[in-house]
């Protein structure tokens, strides 16, 4: 497992960087700070982001959230700092793992699993919205297609429906495509 090493504060990172490498884990060569996080994430393809920090920024809080949006990781915090809103803004900033009061190498591994088991359950949350979402979105696009099908040819709901089934077959085609294809050309004519 690939992880980058984020390091903003004054302390050296010498020690984190053996404890990952003493668990395992492949350190890559660049370590960056939370300023150039998205940009460093992109270019090293990491599995895992660590960071150490003595109190999460704004900005690192920013970078974070833009990673989590653009190029999700599951990501570890040191921090030094325990204050519940700063905590809860970190996790929801995309932070899977916050960890306060230092780094000890034993309790490295476990903190990186449960990272990486939360990220992963997270993924497959995310993963079921966007098809939930898509799917009603496919279902008010041929809602639409129907109504337009009723509205235009006389039809009731179930033959209008079976319209728009037929035309997906005929055309081999989906059947929310053939909607699509509907509201599209019922818009371009108006």
């Amino acid at each position: 497992m690939r992880v980058l090493l984020v390091n903003d504060t004054e302390k050296p990172i010498g020690q984190l960087r053996e404890a990952l490498e003493r668990a395992g884990y492949e350190v890559l060569d660049e370590v960056a700070n939370t300023a150039a996080l998205l940009r460093a994430v992109l270019e090293c393809q990491p599995d895992l982001v660590v960071i150490d920090v003595d109190s999460p920024s704004r900005d690192t809080l920013e970078q974070l959230a833009m990673l989590h949006s653009r190029a999700p990781r599951p990501v570890v915090m040191f921090s030094g700092d325990g204050n519940d809103q700063l905590i809860r803004a970190a996790v929801g900033a995309g932070v899977t793992a916050y960890v306060i009061d230092g780094l000890s190498p034993a309790r490295l591994a476990p903190v990186v699993q449960v990272a990486l088991a939360r990220f992963e359950q997270e993924s497959g949350m995310r993963r079921r919205l966007d098809e939930v979402q898509q799917a009603l979105q496919d279902r008010k696009l041929t809602e639409r297609a129907k109504g337009l099908l009723m509205e235009k040819r006389g039809l009731s709901e179930a033959d209008a429906y079976a319209v728009l089934r037929q035309q997906a077959m005929k055309q081999g085609l989906k059947l929310v495509e053939v909607a699509r294809r509907i509201v599209a050309m019922a818009d371009l004519l108006g």
